[in-house]
């Protein structure tokens, strides 16, 4: 005999046997929640917080359901929700950031640190490198890149030494003559 480990979310949530003790709450959920997802998304600016956000006012609205006197002013009522329980969760956000007389950052570097300028000197580079011929581009690779020493890189492709320091020396040549990598000089 097998005993079934889960069951369906619905079997599971309400079962046959049982109905919701507030019908006209789980309609009223199922016609404004586009509504309410929009204004819990106004309030936190992520999907997945406002989903929780609407989540905890709805809960909210749930258990003061039967206290609720005018169901006609049920947006107003989960919209008061939204914003309290937005509210107190900004109250209770820990604070990683103090404010001080120094900034702990150190001082940007003129054209360093920004990654795009590091992205676009990389793919301007290996445009260079593949401009050189096949023999070249596999001594600077394996020389720069793969970071062997100009002995290995003679075994690795079987030339002499010499051979290796003269080829990278053209190829650096012609790198160093790249237009392409004009503004990198500059």
């Amino acid at each position: 005999m097998t005993t079934p480990v889960c069951t369906s979310v619905s079997n599971a949530a309400v079962p046959a046997t049982q109905t919701l003790p507030y019908p006209s709450f789980s309609s009223y959920m199922r016609a404004r929640q586009p509504v309410l997802l929009r204004a819990a998304r106004s309030l936190t600016g992520n999907p997945s917080d406002a989903e929780d956000l609407l989540q905890t006012a709805l809960t909210k609205t749930y258990v003061a359901w039967d206290r609720i006197e005018d169901h006609r002013a049920l947006d107003g009522y989960v919209r008061r929700a939204l914003l309290n329980t937005r509210t107190s969760q900004w109250r209770k956000r820990k604070v990683d950031e103090f404010a001080c007389d120094e900034l702990p950052e150190p001082d940007p570097v003129p054209g360093g640190d920004d990654p795009a300028e590091q992205q676009a000197l990389r793919d301007a580079m290996w445009r260079a490198i593949m401009r050189l011929p096949a023999r070249q581009r596999a001594m600077v690779v394996l020389r720069y890149y793969e970071d062997l020493s100009e002995v290995q890189t003679a075994e690795v492709l079987g030339v002499s030494v010499g051979t290796v320091k003269s080829a990278v020396s053209r190829a650096l040549g012609k790198l160093r003559e790249d237009p392409e990598l004009g503004f990198v000089r500059s």
